[in-house]
């Protein structure tokens, strides 16, 4: 067993990866043989990733705030502290903060044996962000 604190400082995402302000916590990096990795990610208002997919998928566990989450062709959910999300390997999608609150969720993800956590594609579009529901 080993107990240690966040392995690097807090990072600002960066903004090929990001539209809007977003920073990482590294809670669990791979290790050895293992492809293991977790992130806590705190998104601003309006933040949100580009479209991208995970080799092996992604779990999403919010841990504060209010946010919103997309797969591709896929309705634009609401998602709050509590919720947990399950993206599908290889399911181009999207995930960031609600256009007036704060979101923080920890990403999951296994990392593939070629070191690739994620494939990035096109930004997100302000009409497609903009189509999400109201929070409640």
């Amino acid at each position: 067993m080993r107990v240690s604190r966040f392995s690097r400082p807090t990072a600002a995402a960066p903004s090929e990866w990001v539209e809007g302000a977003a920073w990482v916590d590294e809670i669990a990096a791979p290790e050895g043989r293992s492809r293991f990795r977790v992130d806590s990610v705190h998104f601003a208002p309006g933040a949100r990733t580009a479209w991208h997919s995970h080799p092996f998928g992604q779990v999403l566990y919010v841990t504060h705030g209010a946010g919103l989450v997309q797969s591709r062709g896929g309705e634009v959910h609401s998602i709050s502290a509590g919720d947990s999300v399950r993206i599908a390997p290889g399911e181009w999608h999207w995930h960031g903060a609600s256009p007036t609150t704060f979101m923080t969720h920890l990403a999951i993800q296994e990392v593939a044996d070629d070191g690739i956590e994620a494939e990035r594609g096109a930004p997100v579009t302000g009409s497609e962000y903009s189509a999400a529901p109201p929070l409640h």
